[in-house]
């Protein structure tokens, strides 16, 4: 086994453990006691994989978006290239990708938690991390959603988009009142769930 496996091994369950501990207790009430007692590991391994506690909560997101907004971009570039292509074509771009991350068994419902927790707690430090690093990704979008709304002025598109990205948020969540019955799929639930958000969305955009 090549000498790098058990650190990375190690990093990922550090960070796993981590996502379900912030996600159960927030950022601030989960302490770095509880998450090298849940990891099994000393704390020396979390100074050394990450140095500090604000560093590991940004690797957690991290994990997840940049992934998700690879596939976001890859998926809004594709659209883009259609020079035929319609508002529902860049909402399904932006919504898809973040409902499949959402029920990804491996911890997706942890992280939309967590996602959760980012808006409602007031970190300074957090926000300006994702946006930092994260905003380009939101103003492509709204870029393209510009190009396809020209009667909306930057103020009023920027309303709506945040509207939208909570509406997204609370579907990733699955807290309304439309949950998935036993006999219909996981795929079929998240394909029902992206089209009727996708036509709300659309309609709320054009109004």
């Amino acid at each position: 086994m090549p000498p790098s496996q058990p650190n990375f091994s190690t990093k990922e369950r550090i960070l796993g453990v981590a996502e379900t501990l912030f996600a159960r207790h927030g950022f601030a009430g989960a302490s770095l006691r509880q998450v090298t007692a849940a990891a099994k590991v000393n704390l020396a391994a979390v100074n050394y994989h990450f140095g500090s506690k604000e560093s590991l909560i940004e690797e957690v997101f991290r994990r997840r978006l940049d992934e998700l907004n690879r596939y976001r971009l890859a998926a809004l570039a594709a659209v883009n290239a259609n020079p035929e292509h319609v508002l529902e074509d860049v909402l399904d771009a932006f919504v898809r990708p973040a409902l499949e991350q959402s029920m990804d068994s491996a911890g997706g419902a942890a992280f939309v938690r967590v996602l959760a927790r980012a808006y409602a707690e007031h970190d300074e430090r957090l926000r300006k991390f994702l946006s930092d690093n994260y905003g380009h990704v939101l103003r492509e979008f709204a870029t393209a959603f510009a190009h396809l709304l020209p009667h909306l002025d930057k103020e009023e598109l920027y309303w709506r988009l945040d509207i939208v990205a909570g509406a997204l948020t609370y579907a990733m969540a699955d807290f309304g009142m439309i949950k998935r019955r036993g006999e219909t799929s996981e795929a079929t639930h998240r394909e029902r769930t992206a089209e009727h958000l996708i036509r709300f969305a659309a309609a709320g955009l054009r109004a």
